[in-house]
């Protein structure tokens, strides 16, 4: 037992540093994070910031900047105020970009083109308030009474889906991490099998195969590309959350994190799922050039499982998609959308990745019988049929 373990422990360690040593894997983590955090970070960059206004007051208009600061404070909103000599300056600032808007005196608000709803409110409010304070004082009236006596509180508001929001928050993670699933999916999947037919063409096999059984080769090689995969999968994710919080995109990390969790289980899951299914299907090929078509069945598979997940995200209570999310292998892809828009319970994930369990488990075997049974055979395609009475006659006299 411990020898079996050690030869699929071996040959696992031995395609993890062969593949991360691989110039290619560099660049390609490389580019993936530059995207990913660009696709985050370059928005707040260049977008600007939608709270953030700059206003020059002109003549008497500075006694508004008090209630401003103080207003603005209140309602989230970043406002920079400035002095202005006069109007004409204060249009040369709006009209360059400067200023957002200048308010001139009691006259008017300046403006390039049209005044944002938060500061016409934010403009108009301060600008009633310290105008009333004026006219009460000038009757005679004690304002500061007034403005006690129309203090009303507001009304508190409760809403009903007060969890849409951490909701869609959730949605919008699992949407992205569904994207990297998939993508990692595909590319390891293709790693395993262009790894089984470069080793065949090359008469490796044959050699590797005089030490080890078929099936820990087939072990070892999709661990260690898997534990590469995952350890991407990771730092992409880590990555991702990173740039969100940093730039405010996101701000309950704890969402983020378990969302990011949950796909992570079934990328394991997926992954062993599709890497077998490919080591399988490459193995009954020689060359390259005839495993593009051997292993379009699987990338079909791929393709339509990410478009049922997207459909999923959008409509998670569909009954299209409360199927798929327990069949196998769409499930892998399908119940993290469904999970984040709360359309899923517990029982009913783990419901799913029981069923991806076993289907998994019943693949590993089916896949080591075929690789047992076509790695060894150069030339023509091997049918799978002879494969798995090959591999299965292998075992029985194993």
């Amino acid at each position: 037992m411990n020898d079996t373990l050690g030869h699929v422990l071996l040959v696992a360690r031995r395609e993890f540093g062969t593949r991360i040593r691989e110039r290619g894997f560099q660049a390609g983590l490389v580019i993936t994070l530059l995207i990913l955090v660009g696709v985050i970070v370059l928005p707040k960059v260049f977008g600007g910031n939608d709270n953030d206004f700059t206003v020059g007051l002109q003549g008497s208009a500075t006694r508004l900047q008090p209630v401003l600061a103080q207003t603005a404070k209140t309602s989230g909103i970043t406002l920079h105020l400035s002095t202005v000599d006069s109007e004409q300056a204060g249009r040369q600032q709006v009209s360059d970009g400067t200023l957002t808007a200048v308010v001139v005196g009691d006259r008017q608000v300046i403006v390039k083109k049209t005044l944002d709803n938060r500061l016409t409110v934010l403009l108009q409010g301060a600008y009633q308030q310290v105008r009333s304070t004026e006219r009460l004082a000038a009757a005679g009236i004690n304002p500061v009474r007034v403005q006690q006596a129309l203090a009303v509180p507001a009304l508190p508001v409760q809403s009903l889906n007060s969890a849409d929001q951490a909701s869609g928050r959730k949605q919008a993670v699992a949407f992205f991490a569904v994207i990297f699933l998939y993508g990692q999916l595909f590319g390891y999947a293709m790693w395993v099998a262009l790894g089984v037919v470069e080793e065949k063409s090359s008469r490796v096999i044959e050699l590797l195969l005089s030490t080890l059984r078929p099936w820990q080769l087939l072990a070892g090689k999709v661990a260690g590309i898997g534990l590469l995969g995952l350890i991407q999968f990771v730092i992409l994710g880590v990555a991702g959350l990173g740039a969100a919080l940093a730039t405010k995109t996101l701000s309950v990390p704890g969402e983020a994190i378990g969302t990011i969790g949950h796909v992570l289980v079934w990328f394991l899951f997926g992954y062993t799922f599709y890497a077998c299914l490919a080591a399988g299907i490459a193995a009954r090929v020689s060359r390259q050039e005839d495993l593009q078509n051997a292993i379009g069945p699987l990338q079909v598979l791929l393709i339509g499982s990410f478009f049922i997940a997207i459909f999923a995200g959008q409509h998670p209570n569909e009954q299209l998609a409360s199927v798929l999310s327990f069949v196998p292998p769409f499930s892998a892809m399908v119940m993290p959308l469904r999970v984040a828009a709360g359309a899923a319970s517990t029982g009913q994930v783990l419901l799913a990745l029981l069923f991806m369990l076993v289907a998994t488990l019943a693949l590993v075997r089916f896949a080591a019988w075929v690789y047992a049974g076509a790695v060894l055979r150069i030339g023509a395609k091997v049918r799978l049929a002879d494969a798995l009475r090959s591999g299965r006659e292998q075992q029985v006299a194993g």
